[in-house]
């Protein structure tokens, strides 16, 4: 049975920036004409003479969010996934990961879960592009008290961070925002010694579920909520691959640069394992509803039992 759901995690991180507001008097946020999608209009309300709307200019924004951090300013930067990443990367990677500026990355519309928006709209590759920008802290909160969390965590960090939020409303994985969250540490969910589901975002949720359905088959599955990607908890993929007959990784983004490529570079590295694979693969999606493109491109409950019963066999 699907697990219930909350808000969708762009909806989280709006209303967790006016609480880090709050707290931080030198938090700013800039956007690019698209508050209304990615909740930043929750802090421009809020914070009107701490609120900067750039216009559709996502390089501009990655720019203007740089100098601002040069000054003492911690800038949350928004956008779409694709718009920020794809078209403002070369500012990305010279202005604020050279740099090491303090510029806070965060993503709305990640994944092919948006939906009807269709193939322009949909990011597929962000996670591997932000992964690729050294020093950059990498995170995709799995639901609303995930993310409640990860916006925390960004905002004492000092340096570069980008977090992926997603249009869906989002299965909960949590009652209330995890203790003791941290950035590098992944969150067991759920204890199992057969196989071990390493997952993030908005897979989460579709991994308790297959844990779920294949406990009633005798199957013992453990879930591990990856929130980073960057820096990975190689610890706790260690014990995996030790204490487990191999992983399944799952994740709303391309199979080649996300979460599944880091956790295979450490099971390669420091304990060889089974590894399965639950992600789009070499191809861009198209228009339908969120539900119909989880389900045709591989991002569902059936799709992580089939990974799991293909280590088994």
């Amino acid at each position: 049975m699907a697990r219930p759901l909350g808000m969708a995690t762009r909806q989280a991180y709006g209303k967790a920036l006016v609480e880090v507001g709050k707290l931080y008097p030198n938090v700013v946020v800039l956007d690019a004409d698209l508050s209304k999608s990615t909740m930043t209009k929750d802090f421009a309300k809020a914070y009107p003479d701490r609120f900067f709307n750039v216009g559709i200019a996502e390089a501009n924004l990655v720019g203007v969010a740089s100098g601002l951090a040069t000054t003492g300013k911690i800038p949350f930067a928004s956008s779409f996934a694709c718009f920020l990443m794809c078209k403002g990367f070369d500012q990305l990677r010279l202005g604020v990961a050279y740099a090491e500026n303090n510029v806070k990355i965060v993503v709305s519309h990640g994944g092919i879960s948006i939906g009807e928006d269709g193939v322009s709209q949909m990011s597929v590759e962000d996670v591997a592009l932000a992964c690729e920008l050294p020093k950059m802290v990498v995170m995709v909160p799995s639901d609303e008290h995930c993310t409640y969390q990860a916006i925390r965590a960004a905002v004492e960090h000092k340096g570069p961070v980008f977090v992926r939020t997603g249009r869906a409303k989002a299965p909960l994985v949590y009652d209330a925002p995890p203790a003791g969250f941290a950035i590098g540490k992944a969150i067991t969910v759920r204890e199992g010694k057969d196989v071990t589901v390493i997952a993030n975002g908005m897979l989460v949720g579709p991994a308790l579920d297959a844990a779920e359905s294949l406990a009633e088959q005798g199957v013992s599955v453990r879930v591990l909520d990856m929130h980073t990607v960057k820096p990975l908890d190689e610890e706790a993929v260690l014990k995996a691959a030790k204490e487990t007959k191999g992983i399944v990784v799952a994740e709303e983004h391309l199979v080649h640069g996300g979460l599944g490529s880091a956790v295979a570079q450490v099971t390669a590295r420091l304990h060889p394992a089974r590894i399965e694979f639950v992600a789009i693969q070499d191809t861009y999606a198209e228009s339908a509803t969120g539900e119909e493109l989880m389900a045709k491109y591989g991002l569902s409950e059936p799709d992580v039992i089939a990974a799991v019963r293909r280590i088994l066999a």
